[in-house]
């Protein structure tokens, strides 16, 4: 639906008498089979969704104000109102009302108001209106007061409205204003204040329209300088008419469109700076001021828009080398300014809007003045490009992209022609920014990420923006961004190190962190090609703690994708030094550095990253194994360890691989219920031929063997004792210990075996660690279950600890090491 007749805002009363914005949607009356009668019907513009479904009541008083507002109540504290964009719109919906209910449409109310006996007083007091007090100087104080005494009540403030705008009155209180002026009387001019503020508090858009009349506004506006509040009147006038200046800086032939800019900048001027700030209750009384301001916005962006001689002359004097700056700053501005009022559109007007100023070329004009030396210039250009990128970036991806091979084809891609390229333009503004803040690098950097995120480009049957801008962008572009960082990172640490150059380093790996997170392999073969993380990781080594961080983030979010080709590239080029160097550096201190350098490779450990586990263990073990305030570095040893021991063993991997086939992460829960599952088979359940217990064994009778769970509680009692032995004797020096040294073979004694092991489990046949007894369940179980508690258990409290992953981890690896080991040592004994 088109209509603009019937467009409206629809509004619901909140508890707190505020009038509540439910949207914009066009409104239609016809018979709802539901509601067994004629009803109001609102569907969003937007969706189409039902914004509004009211039954026309027979009985319900419905108002018509301002002659674009109608209002009525659903129930007692249900308020609603429709605010429509034309006023033919309002009369051709009252109508229908009026129609259903019997009623006169010239009538601005439908029912008599019989509830309150306060507009029963003011109806009897003049049927067709208020009688106002004739228009005199002396008479000023009664008509402050006759209007004060209106405002509170809506049918009073209707009947005031149309005695003012039906006898002219206002323009009669203007001549009054210039008399009191004149005779420097200054009650008088309080009085008029009270008036006019009062007439605006009426809410009503054909008294705006006198009031803001050019013949009008500027007593408008005296009046309102003479506050008896303030001790001295205001000089709004000649802050106007002195101080203000027009600056046309295209012609405009209109002279609708130049008088409807000098009202909109008058009326924006009393809203901000004249009026007083409205009290709670008189907030939603201005509803109709800040209407009047945006539905002026919105013509004058059109009839701008529809001038197609203006804009091109905008244009061509933009991107005219002949101008000269002060002439192109002010078309600059007036550009800006031009796309801020497109803000106020409904988005099929900002479609059309930004439709038209592509087409007039905004994109190389633009291009144009980012190229130029003057700075303020160039603040305005981004500002506009903001605007630009927030509306739609694939337009902007678009015309890059055309530039680009535009170029190419004229000069076959020399590297000249990448500078001026309006991305790399953007780029170099965000890195050349004098900001010491850096304000306007960090809006370009957003800007940046927002053309570079995959989320909001298109993809179509033919064409994928996502290959296409990714791929032009490390091609023509990435070079420029990351060359500060390349530049100062040539030694082992960063050549400039001032504050200014770090907030400019860290939002460049902000962005390429960014990128790494949400580009596959683009990010992938420049950062490998390039040796960027090299690079980035000489960072590490600045005074500034938050730039370092940056650095050591970038490593992290490579690292967290778990990717071989990554991990080789970092253990080639040994790039876990710097980090192991920080994390040296920063001593036993407890902060933000220490805990993330813990997390990453707690991290490793926790994900089983085999590659780097063995890569950080074999090159820098000596320098962490001290570190013992935390678990992470003697797991990573641990895993290490368990690893090697797997490919010291393969029969033994076999096994792993056999059992856990088809086997996933499960909650700890889980597995205990396995592990009690597999003792119980291991005595009751087996087939014949694969007994491994004498038959005295398997006869014993029930109450001599324990229940599961007080079975499994004393096995977890048994790991926690040997575990604490364990942490005394292991020596973690970088070579395996003897102590981790496991055999197999039936006739070979457990090093790990100590007096603790005397309390075997039930069904075991006899001690298991006893000289001559074959090796057992119980001794290969406990003295792996021993090696895997170094890092979790013995009451061990770190910066960094993960008692849930660790637990899950240990009870993971007991059952993989465990129960093959278990299950193979009864094989061999039977």
């Amino acid at each position: 639906m088109t209509d603009t007749r019937r467009r409206v805002k629809v509004y619901t009363l909140n508890e707190d008498r505020q009038w509540d914005d439910r949207g914009t949607g066009h409104v239609s009356s016809c018979y709802v089979e539901r509601l067994k009668g004629m009803s109001l019907l609102v569907r969003a513009e937007s969706d189409g969704s039902l914004l509004l479904e009211s039954k026309i009541n027979p009985n319900t008083a419905y108002q018509k104000q301002q002659d674009t507002l109608i209002v009525w109540s659903e129930a007692e504290n249900y308020d609603l109102a429709l605010s429509f964009q034309e006023k033919a719109g309002c009369d051709e919906i009252w109508e229908k009302i009026c129609q259903v209910q019997g009623k006169d449409p010239s009538v601005d109310i439908t029912q008599d108001l019989v509830d309150e006996s306060e507009e029963e007083r003011f109806d009897d007091m003049s049927s067709p209106g208020l009688e106002l007090p004739s228009c005199e100087l002396s008479r000023l104080e009664e008509i402050a007061e006759l209007v004060a005494s209106s405002l509170p009540s809506p049918l009073r403030r209707e009947k005031l409205a149309l005695a003012l705008e039906n006898e002219g009155y206002i323009k009669k209180l203007l001549e009054i204003f210039h008399v009191c002026e004149d005779l420097e009387n200054i009650e008088g001019l309080h009085h008029l204040y009270e008036i006019i503020k009062g007439i605006f508090l009426l809410n009503r858009t054909a008294l705006f329209e006198v009031m803001f009349s050019e013949e009008c506004i500027m007593d408008v506006i005296g009046c309102l300088e003479y506050d008896p509040s303030l001790s001295q009147s205001r000089k709004h006038r000649e802050f106007l008419t002195k101080t203000a200046k027009f600056k046309e800086v295209i012609p405009i032939s209109d002279p609708e469109l130049k008088q409807k800019i000098h009202q909109t900048y008058r009326v924006q001027y009393i809203q901000d700076m004249v009026l007083p700030t409205p009290s709670v209750f008189e907030e939603n009384m201005l509803s109709t001021l800040h209407s009047f301001i945006f539905f002026n916005k919105v013509e004058i962006v059109g009839m701008l828009q529809e001038d197609e001689k203006f804009l091109t002359d905008l244009f061509a004097q933009l991107t005219d080398e002949a101008t000269d700056e002060e002439k192109r700053q002010e078309l600059v501005n007036f550009l800006k300014e031009f796309c801020a009022f497109s803000q106020t559109l409904q988005p099929q007007n900002r479609d059309a809007f930004f439709k038209t100023l592509s087409n007039m070329g905004i994109l190389p004009a633009l291009e144009v003045i980012l190229g130029m030396d003057d700075a303020q210039v160039r603040s305005a250009a981004t500002d506009i490009f903001s605007y630009l990128v927030e509306y739609n970036p694939s337009m902007v991806r678009e015309f890059v992209m055309q530039e680009a091979q535009q170029n190419d084809d004229v000069s076959n891609g020399s590297p000249e022609t990448c500078d001026i390229l309006l991305i790399n333009l953007i780029i170099e503004h965000m890195i050349c920014d004098t900001d010491p803040e850096l304000g306007g690098a960090v809006l370009l950097m957003g800007l940046l990420r927002t053309l570079v995120d995959p989320e909001n480009m298109l993809a179509t049957a033919n064409k994928t923006e996502k290959t296409e801008f990714l791929g032009f962008f490390y091609k023509h572009c990435m070079h420029v961004l990351t060359a500060p960082l390349l530049a100062n990172t040539t030694e082992d640490k960063p050549s400039k190190d001032d504050f200014q150059t770090a907030q400019l380093l860290a939002l460049i790996l902000e962005l390429l962190t960014f990128c790494v997170e949400h580009h596959t392999y683009h990010i992938k073969n420049y950062i490998i090609n390039k040796d960027i993380l090299r690079r980035v990781l000489v960072l590490m080594a600045s005074k500034h703690a938050f730039l370092a961080l940056c650095a050591l983030r970038f490593k992290r979010k490579i690292i967290g994708l778990k990717d071989e080709f990554y991990n080789r590239y970092i253990m080639k080029s040994f790039l876990f030094e710097p980090v192991v160097k920080a994390f040296l550096n920063n001593g036993s201190r407890y902060n933000l550095m220490n805990s993330a350098i813990i997390e990453m490779f707690e991290f490793i450990r926790v994900e089983d990253i085999k590659s780097l586990t063995a890569h950080v263990i074999e090159n820098y073990w000596k320098a962490l194994e001290d570190v013992d305030y935390v678990q992470t570095f003697k797991g990573l040893k641990l895993r290490f360890e368990q690893q090697r021991e797997r490919q010291d063993n393969p029969k033994l991997d076999s096994m792993r691989s056999i059992l856990r086939n088809h086997r996933y992460r499960r909650d700890a829960r889980t597995l205990e219920d396995e592990e009690e599952m597999w003792f119980n088979t291991d005595e009751d359940d087996m087939e014949d031929g694969e007994a491994v217990v004498p038959p005295s064994d398997k006869t014993k009778n029930d109450e001599d063997i324990m229940d599961p769970i007080s079975k499994f509680m004393e096995r977890k009692k048994l790991k926690e004792s040997e575990e604490k032995e364990v942490l005394l004797k292991t020596n973690l020096s970088g070579r395996q210990s003897p102590s981790f040294k496991l055999s197999f073979s039936s006739g070979t004694k457990s090093n790990l075996t100590s007096q603790s092991s005397a309390s075997n489990l039930p069904g075991s046949p006899g001690s298991p660690g006893s000289p001559g007894s074959p090796g057992s369940p119980g001794s290969v179980s406990k003295s792996t279950s021993q090696m895997a508690a170094i890092t979790t258990k013995g009451g061990l409290v770190g910066l960094v600890d993960y008692p849930d992953d660790d637990e899950e981890d240990d009870e993971d690896e007991d059952k993989e090491e465990t129960l093959p080991l278990s299950k193979k040592a009864k094989l061999e004994s039977s």
